[in-house]
């Protein structure tokens, strides 16, 4: 082991001393001795830190990390290392494996492979916080890897492990990974961001300081022990709010939170908190609009804490969080953490949303790209709380309707559901459910499940129970309908031939022989016709004259098509120039813009925005077609069309002197122009032809400063 590598060795034993006993340690120098001690170990070691001190997991993961290689190339195991530790991993070493392997055929997962991960984890839940931890440590060193690999490797982090941590309960590994794959995706944004908060630091701490002191004298007088701090939000956080406000930096005025943490008791943990609610509440003024009690109700993840937005010195709203040193550790760690405190409070909703997620993979009949949408839903966990007639208590997702309440209750309740009460009112199945509805759910012996219900629904749970139900109608149907045929050919006396069957569907444009014997079914066919189309199959078939035209008579359809390019002024993969390509529309590129490649299936290279939003979805599904692209030398000759969004007040005169703005550019050109005016605001739609970037930023710059612009963006 070299000099570097053991120091870290022994930094992590001092760090957890009671880990292992000494006789373990000795274990593990054995069965690791031969082997090749390099860089990789170095990554394992710095895997193993985040998996005790930063998720906190213990023996059997570090265990696993281990020895999972040994395992797979047969020279350890498991048996043997389980009774030498007197720890199973059995679960753990399977199911890292099998992940391994999926990554071994693509380092990019393409979505196909999503169901065999999930499988994977939903038999041990300790395989999902190796991995998150394994994707957090990559990310710490992604500069190390191959610039090719960035992109992807940031763009995966961003799309599946900071959801899954966030999901986990990991906010701290959440958040570090958003911002981890923001500085690799948009570098510059991220910098800029970076720079700006570093600006502000000295008026931001002093805000903070100013806001604490009083808020510290009062809380002292509560008799706990206490920690107050001020917490800066994430650069990635800032950056969704500075796009989803469509605002600048300086108007984001929530930039930080003050969280308050009790070191008290179980049994007096409530009563802490909304003391201390109190106390802030008298204090400052708070949004009654901005409470949040996650102490009565946790989160599905486990999160528990008290949350309220009050207004504070130099008349700024400030986010204040309220927990314990217990809520806390939950908040940071997780689920991981539930371990450890497991009794105090019922067991997070993890097995609830893992049950929801083998409910998704145990449907046959779902495509990968439906799978992945399904599981997003189960992702997230913003919660409506409903009760029933007799008061017990159900949780379902934000926007969650009576229907989505059926189904979660019973499939059987859901496949006769024709509406509910809520509060006494009758309501309609696809009626949005509310925060402390009382849902008594209207059934009718008569009602079935149809395809329109799919677009009723929200949870993946109701979406396969109904996709199953019009299964059995749809195979129900086509009984009906072949018993039909069957009868009708009989008294024709016909044979019927399931092969012949089978062409006629064919060729009267069926996909399958089902879907023509629903028809039947369903008396939308003629039995006639199809009769004498069956017995006309066996005929042969008579050629047809070609149509014969004049030359002089003929022409051609000319079809327009996308604008695309052959220029130098774009280089394509590995310095490749002057190749054919085109400018998708989803997000309109022009030169100087961060870019990508994506090759169509039609052939051909669409140029798209590295924050294009079909981006995440494109690179992870179709990592394999994705091809570098980047401007070069100076954008001659070539003009973009940009359309700008611009919301103002409805002043005389604002839309003259944008336009006449506009017109006094030597470069710009207005293409068209769309204005909608409403309740003293106008809102507008301007398409300007630009050469680059650099002519738009100042030309954005421009309008902001017309007097009555509230806010500019590129669509």
């Amino acid at each position: 082991m070299n000099s570097a590598l053991s120091i870290q060795y022994k930094q992590l034993l001092r760090a957890y001393p009671a880990l292992f006993t000494v006789a373990e340690r000795d274990e593990i120098r054995k069965l690791l001795k031969g082997s090749n001690l390099n860089q990789k170990w170095s990554d394992k070691l710095s895997i193993i830190a985040i998996v005790l001190g930063e998720i906190g997991l213990g023996k059997a993961a570090v265990l696993s990390i281990l020895f999972r290689e040994l395992v797979e190339n047969k020279k350890l195991s498991v048996a043997d290392v389980e009774k030498k530790f007197s720890t199973q991993i059995s679960t753990i070493i399977s199911g890292m494996m099998r992940v391994n392997e999926l990554y071994a055929r693509n380092a990019s997962l393409e979505t196909e492979n999503f169901r065999k991960l999930f499988l994977t984890f939903a038999e041990d839940i300790r395989v999902i916080l190796i991995i998150i931890s394994e994707h957090l440590h990559i990310m710490r060193i992604l500069d190390s890897y191959p610039e090719e690999k960035h992109q992807s490797i940031a763009r995966e982090a961003s799309f599946l492990y900071a959801p899954l941590a966030h999901r986990m309960g990991l906010y701290a590994v959440k958040t570090e990974l958003e911002d981890l794959s923001l500085k690799h995706t948009n570098r510059e944004i991220y910098r800029e961001i970076a720079h700006k908060l570093n600006a502000t630091k000295r008026s931001r701490d002093k805000f903070i300081s100013d806001f604490i002191t009083p808020l510290k004298e009062k809380l002292s007088e509560l008799g706990y022990e206490f920690s107050i701090k001020g917490r800066t939000k994430s650069i990635h956080s800032i950056y969704t709010k500075i796009k989803k406000q469509n605002t600048a930096f300086e108007n984001i005025y929530d930039l930080f939170a003050i969280r308050i943490i009790f070191d008290v008791p179980v049994d007096k943990e409530k009563a802490a908190c909304w003391q201390a609610y109190s106390i802030v509440a008298d204090l400052y003024q708070p949004n009654p609009k901005r409470l949040r009690d996650w102490l009565s109700i946790p989160k599905s993840n486990g999160y528990e804490s008290l949350h309220t937005t009050v207004l504070g010195p130099e008349g700024k709203w400030v986010e204040v969080q309220i927990r314990t040193v217990r809520m806390d550790e939950v908040a940071e760690k997780g689920l991981a953490a539930h371990w450890k405190y497991k009794g105090i409070k019922s067991e997070s909703g993890m097995d609830e949303w893992l049950k929801s997620i083998r409910e998704i993979l145990e449907n046959p009949e779902l495509n990968a790209v439906d799978f992945m949408d399904e599981f997003k839903l189960n992702l997230y966990d913003k919660e409506v709380f409903v009760f029933t007639p007799n008061g017990d208590l159900h949780k379902l997702p934000k926007g969650a309707t009576v229907l989505d309440f059926a189904f979660s209750i019973h499939s059987g309740l859901g496949s006769k559901c024709v509406g509910a009460k809520i509060n006494g009112k009758n309501v309609q199945i696809k009626h949005e459910l509310n925060n402390g509805d009382q849902v008594e759910i209207l059934t009718s012996p008569t009602q079935k499940p149809n395809p329109a219900w799919l677009n009723v629904v929200t949870t993946s749970k109701a979406k396969n129970k109904i996709r199953q139900a019009l299964k059995e109608v749809e195979f129900k149907d086509a009984e009906m309908g072949r018993e039909t045929l069957i009868r009708r050919f009989k008294n024709w006396k016909i044979d019927l031939d399931d092969g012949k069957i089978s062409r006629l569907a064919k060729k009267k444009g069926y996909k399958t022989v089902s879907d023509f014997y629903q028809e039947i079914a369903h008396e939308k066919l003629d039995m006639h016709v199809v009769r004498d189309a069956y017995v006309d199959l066996d005929k042969p078939t008579v050629l047809e004259q070609p149509d014969i035209r004049r030359a002089d008579s003929f022409s051609k359809e000319i079809q327009q098509v996308e604008t695309s390019g052959k220029d130098d002024v774009l280089v394509i993969g590995e310095d490749l120039k002057g190749v054919d390509f085109k400018l998708a529309k989803c997000c309109n590129p022009i030169f100087g813009d961060d870019v990508f490649g994506f090759v169509s299936v039609v052939g051909g290279i669409k140029i798209h925005k590295t924050d294009c939003s079909n981006a995440p979805q494109m690179i992870q599904r179709f990592g394999y077609r994705i091809v570098k692209a980047r401007w070069s030398g100076k954008s001659v000759g070539s003009q973009y069309p940009i359309t700008l969004r611009i919301v103002g007040h409805d002043d005389i005169g604002i839309v003259t002197n944008i336009t006449s703005l506009i017109s006094k550019e030597k470069n710009i050109s207005l293409r068209s122009i769309s204005i909608d005016s409403n309740a003293g605001l106008f809102q507008g739609n301007l398409t300007i032809m630009v050469n680059d970037t650099n002519e738009l930023e100042g030309i954005i710059k421009k309008i902001r400063l017309v007097k009555g612009v509230k806010s500019i963006s590129r669509s």
